[in-house]
């Protein structure tokens, strides 16, 4: 039986003022899945993900969540259905302490402050240098720090789909490797996940689909193995 759309996106258009960055986007993700959207830099990926929680307002097109469409509410409401997203620089509130920070993960969710801890501890369990540094301003943390401060906040806000736009920029290879783990984890755990990622050959790993992006429009699209045998991925990619 085949899964559900968690996420549809149809026939989306963004413009700039009078600059027109997305025309005619569709793409979805089916509950469970981890969809890789790649392309060049300026191609539209960080402008595709705003839209989907309306940081920026799409000019055409709809988005649905769960069936519901949600390009008409505002992003506190769609965070609090079920959507996180983690921004590339990691969005952090860097004059805030890493306790802070963990709470706000939970701002915008109606749940007991019991089940914010109990979260928090779960959260915590997975990266304990965040316990160490509980205290710390996050401004102060190393950029491998300040990457799990944002992959914890994401756990306390559990959602059910995550975005995430380049998690792994800025990091050691070895942090490279141990965040691309905890996002095939969080995926175990039932999120699905629309990654944006500079690094299409491990996007590419973990995904089960992608689509390409080029100058708004999305050029190519298919599973994982589809893009891997595709010549213009391979040029573009991995030559």
């Amino acid at each position: 039986m085949e899964k559900e759309n968690i996420l549809e996106v149809r026939n989306l258009y963004v413009s700039y003022g009078s600059v027109r960055v997305i025309y005619d986007l569709n793409l979805n993700i089916k509950r469970g899945e981890i969809i890789a959207l790649l392309g060049p830099n300026g191609a539209g990926k960080t402008t595709t993900i705003k839209s989907i929680i309306n940081i920026v307002k799409p000019t055409k097109g709809s988005i649905f969540f769960k069936s519901k469409q949600i390009n008409k509410l505002p992003t506190h409401e769609i965070i609090k259905m079920g959507i996180s997203i983690i921004p590339e620089g990691r969005g952090i509130f860097p004059k805030l302490t890493v306790l802070e920070n963990l709470y706000s993960g939970a701002i915008f969710l109606n749940i007991e402050k019991s089940l914010i801890d109990q979260r928090m501890e779960i959260a915590l369990e997975k990266f304990p240098i965040l316990k160490k540094r509980i205290k710390q301003i996050a401004g102060t943390l190393s950029g491998g720090e300040q990457s799990m401060l944002a992959l914890a906040r994401a756990i306390i806000s559990k959602p059910e789909l995550l975005l995430m736009d380049e998690p792994s920029l800025g990091l050691a290879p070895n942090l490279i490797d141990e965040t691309f783990e905890l996002i095939k984890e969080f995926n175990e755990e039932g999120i699905s996940i629309l990654l944006i990622e500079q690094n299409a050959a491990r996007a590419l790993e973990i995904c089960n689909r992608g689509y390409i992006l080029q100058k708004g429009k999305i050029i190519i699209e298919g599973d994982r193995e589809e893009l891997l045998s595709d010549d213009r991925v391979k040029k573009s990619y991995f030559s």
